[in-house]
């Protein structure tokens, strides 16, 4: 169980690290133009995601062949290949390469972090369990805002050159990601879990979990997830950039620097996540499940709305929203995995927590493309202002489902 929170730590890290650091690779190595910059990350995003979701069920059979610690390994040995790729790009195709090599890894390790928490966890204490996952990916997230970020303007000061910093960053990343990916093969679990033959075929599974999905707390359980995952790539993709465009255009800094200065700015928002983890954890386990999430949507609904009146991304106004978009990020991740927990059948749960997965897929993709046209052709905050529009709507109608469900309880009583 140690070795599995060091996954979600090393995870939640490294999913940070990639994009947020991008930005130096963009305006410095590859030195694209600040008006391509939101369309070329989104889309980096997007195809990324491409990958992970045609991948998914790929590593899920192998893992029941052959073990859920070898594939934890291959993960992170790939995320390691994908890593260093980046730091020796100099070109845009080679960046896409980079990105495909790295979200192929992502997609083994977050697939079996999944398997791994079902496989660990004991059913009354999954919130608990949950919600300390919850920490130790604030923990991860903390690491790379306060030091990962700092690492090119680190490099540069020592008298690298820009090309020989993205070098040193990259690879010394890559070298962190390999020994985790040993540290797994050590400490997690050995031998197969169960007999892969009883694997559901994929396009059963989406029928049974669309099926599923015409009951309500399903549905909404589905769309949570769309929302949760699509908070992460919102954050995880536009703010740095908007630091770093912001920070070199009209403070007159270096990309290293902006990016160094969006990280502190940024760890309030993840420190914000590792400290209400626990507290949405136990609200879960205590609370009707869907009154648990319409307050972390109503949160999100606040935070990301609030940026439309932003225009520093360094100033406190700014720090107040990410405060909140922190909360309802962790929030957000907690409360509808424990719905779609309570609320999916024994003999389906594969089926509908693999739909699960898928929504919050297309939220990544929707977020990466819709977030990155926003970003270039209307406001830097663009993308945040629209996944707030998308909580309010969600939180109004897990409201009225509440409310529905209270109505039907009182009328049997």
């Amino acid at each position: 169980m140690i070795t599995f929170y060091l996954s979600c730590y090393a995870t939640i890290m490294l999913a940070t690290f990639v994009p947020q650091v991008q930005p130096f690779i963009l305006e410095e190595v590859l030195q694209l133009e600040a008006s391509r910059q939101g369309v070329v990350s989104g889309n980096l995003n997007f195809w990324g995601e491409i990958v992970i979701i045609a991948s998914v069920g790929f590593w899920g059979g192998l893992s029941d062949r052959i073990g859920r610690r070898t594939v934890t390994t291959m993960g992170f040995l790939l995320a390691a290949a994908g890593i260093l790729l980046y730091g020796l790009v100099r070109e845009l195709n080679g960046l896409w390469l980079a990105r495909g090599v790295y979200a192929l890894g992502i997609a083994a390790v977050t697939t079996m972090l999944i398997t791994l928490m079902a496989d660990y966890a004991d059913d009354a204490s999954r919130g608990k369990a949950t919600g300390f996952l919850g920490v130790m990916n604030g923990l991860g997230a903390m690491t790379a805002a306060l030091f990962l970020l700092k690492l090119p303007a680190i490099f540069q000061a020592r008298g690298l050159s820009i090309n020989e910093s993205a070098i040193a960053t990259y690879g010394s990343m890559a070298g962190v990601t390999l020994l985790v990916g040993i540290a797994m093969y050590l400490g997690l679990k050995p031998g197969n879990n169960r007999d892969f033959s009883d694997r559901t075929p994929l396009l059963q599974q989406m029928r049974e979990g669309l099926a599923e999905g015409r009951r309500p707390l399903v549905a909404l359980a589905y769309v949570s997830s769309f929302v949760a995952r699509g908070n992460l790539a919102v954050v995880g993709t536009f703010f740095t950039l908007w630091a770093s465009l912001y920070g070199t255009r009209e403070l007159g800094m270096s990309t290293a620097d902006a990016l160094s200065k969006g990280g502190a700015v940024l760890a309030i928002s993840y420190a914000a996540s590792l400290f209400s983890a626990p507290i949405f954890g136990i609200m879960t386990d205590r609370l009707d499940r869907t009154t648990a999430l319409a307050v972390t949507l109503a949160i999100g609904a606040v935070g990301y709305g609030s940026t439309l009146f932003l225009s520093d991304p360094f100033g406190v106004p700014a720090i107040i929203c990410l405060i909140l978009i922190g909360m309802a990020e962790v929030g957000c991740i907690i409360t509808s995995g424990v719905l779609i927990a309570e609320q999916a059948p024994e003999k389906l749960r594969g089926s509908v927590v693999g739909l699960f997965t898928l929504s919050g897929a297309v939220g990544i993709l929707i977020a990466s493309v819709v977030g990155g046209y926003l970003f270039d052709h209307w406001l830097k905050t663009g993308p945040f202002v629209f996944f707030g529009a998308i909580s309010a709507m969600v939180c109004v109608w897990a409201l009225m489902l509440r409310l529905s469900i209270r109505r039907q309880q009182a009328d049997t009583a």
